[in-house]
């Protein structure tokens, strides 16, 4: 990292490296939001999760094997590895998730969404994300182990759990552990 364009960066202290990133993400996000929102209203709802599921059917592909590559994670890294790699999903700073074993199962519940916050605040309805995050989600954790399996236990518009934004469950498939 010691390259001419990473000069700035190294002069930084951990604590702004931190806030850094905290604007990056946000940076992220917005952008996000704002092409999916320039599509929602010249196009509608339908024609913009399409999009949407596009852009993540790659992007989560992209992103898992960046962050499995930084961990050094093996090539079966099991629910472990895929833990260690939803606590640095780019937006994983922005929402407040909590990620717990429950048998063989790993469940992560996102318990604050920036995302659903800030369309409530625009007076927008809610982001139909369950079918986007079954894409996401399942890729993401695919990524990591390809014998990770996930199902969708709450998420707009199918909302199981009224103390969460939305609950994903992974499984490492018993037909494929050996």
């Amino acid at each position: 990292m010691e390259r001419e364009q990473y000069e700035h960066l190294s002069a930084l202290g951990k604590e702004d490296l931190i806030r850094l990133i905290e604007i990056y993400s946000k940076n992220w996000l917005a952008l996000d939001g704002v092409w999916f929102q320039s599509v929602e209203r010249k196009r509608g709802m339908d024609e913009a999760m399409e999009h949407d599921a596009e852009a993540w059917r790659r992007f989560t592909v992209i992103e898992a094997r960046r962050i499995k590559t930084f961990l050094g994670l093996p090539e079966h890294a099991g629910l472990e590895g895929l833990a260690a790699a939803l606590r640095l999903r780019f937006y994983a700073n922005l929402n407040t998730a909590r990620i717990g074993r429950e048998g063989d199962t790993l469940v992560y519940t996102m318990t604050e969404c920036r995302v659903q916050t800030a369309r409530a605040r625009k007076g927008m309805p809610y982001h139909p994300c369950k079918p986007v995050g079954l894409l996401e989600y399942g890729l993401f954790a695919q990524t990591i182990d390809d014998r990770i399996r996930c199902r969708c236990a709450s998420c707009y518009p199918d909302v199981t759990d009224p103390d969460c934004c939305c609950k994903w469950v992974f499984t490492l498939d018993a037909a494929d552990e050996k």
